[in-house]
C-alpha cells in the first residue's frame, strides 16, 4: 500500500485555478450586473458541493483538514471538471483516484481501421483483463480466432492457466515466463478495477481451477505488458519469433497488440508464407 499525502499548498491553487474557470451560467447560476468574481465565488462551490462556506475556504487556503473522497467527489462535479483533472484532485488531496472507466466489449472504430490497415503484421485488440475483442486477418491465421467465444473462453490468461492444450504452441521451456508475464499484468489491471465483478470473477474462477495461478498470485507481482519476445510454433510455417508491442487506448482498459519480425530473424518472410497458407487450426493462448 502506497502511503499518500494531501499536499495543501497545490490543492489550494489548483481549487482556485478550477473555481475560475467555471462560467456561473454553467452551473446553472444567474449572473448579475454587479458581479466582479472571474468564474464561480467560494460560497458558490460550497454550495454547489454541499459544505459549509467556511470548509471550502480554508481549503482554498491550504489550512484545512484533508477532504475525504467523496467531498471530492462533490467537489469534481461542482467544479465540473473532467476525468483527468477529477484524478488529479483526488491525487493532491492524497486519495487514491477513483476506478476508471472502462470502454467495455465496444472497440472503436479507430482501432478496428487500424487493425485493417495492418495487413501484414499480425495485430489484436485486447482489454485489460485478457479478453480478446479483434484481430486482424493476420492474427486470426497465426494465433486463432477466438473472439466469438463467450465469457472466459476468449480470455488469454483463462485459457493459459486452465486449458493445458493452450501451451502446446509455446517453448515448453518459455511456459513460466509466459505465465508469470500474463499473472503480473492480469494483477496490474484488477488494481485499476479495484472491485469491479468482471475482474474479481475472473480471479476467483481462476484460483479455482489453477494451482499454479494461486501460487504466482500470492507473489504479488505487479507489472503493465508494454513490449516482450515471444515464439510462437505454428503448425504449418514453424517457430515464428516475434516482437510484441502494447500500445494503450487512453481509456487504460484496451490496448492493441502488435506482433512484428524482430531484427535479423527469418520471421517476416514466415509470416509472408502465413498469409499465402491462410487460416489454420489453431489454438490461440496468449
Amino acid at each position: 500500500m502506497i502511503h499518500m499525502t494531501i499536499d495543501r499548498r497545490e490543492l489550494a491553487d489548483f481549487l482556485r485555478r478550477s473555481r475560475e474557470r467555471v462560467r456561473p451560467q454553467d452551473a446553472g447560476l444567474t449572473v448579475g450586473p454587479r458581479r466582479r468574481t472571474p468564474g464561480l465565488r467560494r460560497e458558490e462551490v460550497a454550495q454547489l458541493a454541499g459544505m459549509s462556506a467556511d470548509y471550502y475556504i480554508r481549503l482554498e487556503q491550504a489550512r484545512g483538514p484533508q477532504p475525504s473522497p467523496q467531498m471530492l467527489s462533490a467537489l469534481a462535479r461542482a467544479l465540473r471538471l473532467g476525468d483527468d483533472a477529477r484524478d488529479r484532485l483526488h491525487l493532491l488531496a492524497g486519495h487514491r483516484p477513483p476506478a476508471a472507466r472502462v470502454a467495455g466489449d465496444q472497440v472503436g472504430a479507430g482501432l478496428l481501421h487500424l487493425l485493417d490497415a495492418l495487413p501484414g503484421t499480425p495485430a489484436q485488440v485486447l482489454s485489460d483483463l485478457g479478453d480478446v475483442l479483434a484481430q486482424n486477418e493476420m492474427a486470426r491465421n497465426l494465433l486463432g480466432g477466438v473472439c466469438t467465444v463467450s465469457e472466459h473462453g476468449r480470455n488469454v490468461v483463462w485459457r493459459w492457466f486452465a486449458d493445458p492444450s493452450a501451451r502446446d504452441a509455446y517453448p515448453a521451456g518459455e511456459h513460466e515466463q509466459y505465465s508469470r508475464l500474463h499473472l503480473a499484468d492480469l494483477r496490474a489491471a484488477v488494481g485499476r478495477r479495484s472491485w469491479d465483478p468482471a475482474a474479481t470473477r475472473l480471479v476467483e474462477r481462476l484460483r479455482e481451477a489453477s494451482a499454479e495461478f494461486t501460487a504466482l498470485w500470492k507473489l504479488h507481482e505487479v507489472a503493465v505488458r508494454r513490449h516482450s519476445r515471444m515464439r510462437v510454433i505454428h503448425p504449418v510455417v514453424g517457430p515464428v519469433d516475434l516482437d510484441c508491442q502494447v500500445l494503450l487506448a487512453p481509456e487504460g482498459d484496451q490496448r492493441l497488440l502488435l506482433l512484428t519480425p524482430p531484427p535479423g530473424t527469418d520471421t517476416a518472410d514466415r509470416l509472408n508464407l502465413l498469409r499465402v497458407v491462410g487460416t489454420e487450426q489453431f489454438t490461440q493462448p496468449g
